[in-house]
């Protein structure tokens, strides 16, 4: 498959949400509020139920806060490679990203067809 630029209104769009989405993800992370006290191991309070449902809570906010870090890393690296030119480029094949995969997700590094070779 032949490689085709996307334009430079599509690109500037993109280049917009990548930079909103890195906004937002860097203001609820500055805005670091503390682990709820049931991160706390010492502090067994209330009854089982009550302890599993903080330890829950403590490990979504985890979860959620190394998904943050992911798609904030994957962000800086679309913006670089805006930067260079390659970027809609597919990492693992060179063919063109569908420009209908990058506004699904504007900071993903490779085509559907290698996405999927990936999850095979």
């Amino acid at each position: 498959m032949a490689h085709t630029r996307l334009d430079e209104t599509r690109m500037a769009s993109l280049k917009d949400v990548l930079l909103k989405r890195r906004s937002e993800i860097l203001a609820t992370s500055t805005g670091t509020k503390p682990l709820p006290a049931s991160a706390d191991v010492n502090s067994r309070q209330g009854d089982l139920a009550d302890q599993a449902t903080g330890n829950n809570e403590v490990h979504i906010a985890l979860k959620l806060k190394q998904t943050d870090a992911k798609i904030l890393q994957a962000t800086e690296e679309a913006l670089v490679r805006m930067e260079k030119g390659t970027y809609g480029i597919c990492r693992d094949c060179g063919d063109p990203i569908a420009p209908a995969r990058l506004e699904a997700i504007p900071w993903t590094r490779v085509c559907i067809e290698c996405k999927q070779k990936q999850s095979a």
